[in-house]
């Protein structure tokens, strides 16, 4: 079924799932650390020291949502989103009022619990829960709301920031929330409700005949192919969320503007949105499996390439490169699991995996950020991770024919 088949019968559902993405922008690194120089002046906190700051928030924040995920395995996904929005608004409204470090500390908790991790999470899940058959079509229209955040805030936030102060901006973020996304919520909701509560039941069972039986969480734990595979897929959040953190001492480094950055967002966007909708169409017609081995060539290319030269022509270029291995990420993560594992703790597995991807997106800001205040340059620590996705693409390669071979999980502990 293409796309064109897909669009009319659910098109309230989709609708959803993108806006609730594209609220988790406010959560995302590539959107907070914008701010970073008005907070870090504000403030007087070095490259290192605020590094660290965020990823301790961004630490905690992934241990919280351990647990937190699960909650989409058991309540009603829109009033989890309607309720996620709310809290979102209030940690939007404390950094604007910000006066103190501890203050700012529970804001880039708030905003990276609520923002990156579990709006995207609820939006995620409920895709997949909806439509078990044709997943990757699906969440490659849904996740468009990354790139179309990434393509215009960055934009929107710069030229805001030449009129109002980081905390009036802030400001208007809560505003937005309440009087915009909240109300859009419960109105799209409202065409939704009766469609899941019919339907959702049927996938479900459905989705379990693809793979007879769904792994619980211990028993994936227990799984020596959760491992295998695990290090490869955080190679990419780690590195791109440690690049966009640094992104204003990158075109430092460089004698680039601003103005070129931003600039540049939209190529990333639409490279996401290439990628995206390719990878949801290899996973609806082969598997998630298939991709692993190429969807971080493009990174390790992108990092190599902006190594190599300080011409302006290469920002782009390098936004194009990162955005493919983004775009198939973003569709790996959110399907691989489903694929391996089946449906039936779809909310259990995603959040305790992706408090993974949590966790070394907390770690790569600060120790990027600690390397760089004992002098190892941002060139050097690209050519090491560009190697190590290298290494993990060939890994993926033999890893390939295992993780195609469908396997039944261990008997459940009583």
């Amino acid at each position: 079924m293409d796309i064109k088949q897909i669009l009319p019968s659910a098109k309230p559902e989709l609708s959803l799932g993108a806006l609730l993405i594209f609220s988790s922008s406010i959560g995302q690194t590539f959107f907070i650390s914008l701010f970073s120089g008005e907070i870090r002046s504000e403030f007087n906190l070095s490259h290192g020291i605020f590094g660290t700051f965020y990823s301790v928030a961004t630490l905690i924040s992934a241990i919280v949502f351990f647990w937190l995920g699960k909650l989409t395995d058991q309540y009603n996904l829109i009033f989890l989103g309607l309720i996620t929005l709310g809290v979102l608004s209030g940690f939007s409204f404390l950094i604007s009022n910000a006066e103190t470090l501890i203050m700012l500390f529970l804001s880039l908790f708030g905003l990276r619990l609520f923002g990156q991790s579990m709006i995207s999470h609820i939006a995620v899940v409920a895709m997949a829960r909806w439509f078990p058959k044709k997943k990757g079509k699906v969440l490659s229209i849904v996740l468009m709301g990354h790139p179309i955040g990434e393509a215009l805030l960055p934009l929107l936030i710069t030229f805001c920031l030449f009129h109002f102060t980081w905390r009036e901006i802030w400001m208007g973020i809560c505003i937005c929330i309440i009087i915009i996304f909240l109300p859009l919520v419960c109105w799209i909701g409202r065409y939704v409700k009766f469609h899941q509560l019919s339907s959702t039941n049927n996938n479900l069972q459905e989705s379990k005949k693809v793979l007879n039986v769904s792994w619980n969480r211990s028993q994936v734990l227990k799984d020596l192919r959760f491992y295998q595979i695990l290090p490869g897929l955080l190679a990419s959040p780690f590195i791109v969320t440690g690049v966009f953190f640094h992104q204003i001492h990158l075109i430092e480094t460089k004698s680039w503007t601003i103005t070129l950055l931003a600039s540049s967002y939209p190529f990333f966007a639409l490279s996401v949105v290439g990628s995206t909708f390719f990878a949801g169409w290899i996973v609806d017609r082969f598997s998630t499996v298939h991709l692993l081995r190429f969807f971080l060539l493009p990174l390790a290319l992108g990092l190599l390439l902006i190594v190599g030269t300080d011409n302006i022509y290469v920002a782009p270029i390098f936004m194009i490169l990162i955005g493919a291995s983004t775009g198939a990420a973003s569709i790996i993560f959110s399907a691989l699991w489903i694929d391996l594992y089946g449906i039936g703790y779809l909310g259990s597995i995603r959040s305790m995996s992706y408090s993974m991807v949590v966790v070394s997106t907390a770690i790569s800001p600060a120790l990027m950020g600690l390397l760089l205040d004992i002098g190892i340059t941002l060139k050097i620590q690209f050519v090491i991770f560009a190697t190590y996705t290298f290494i993990c693409s060939i890994i993926f390669a033999i890893l390939t024919p295992t993780l195609l071979i469908a396997r039944s999980p261990p008997l459940k502990n009583l």
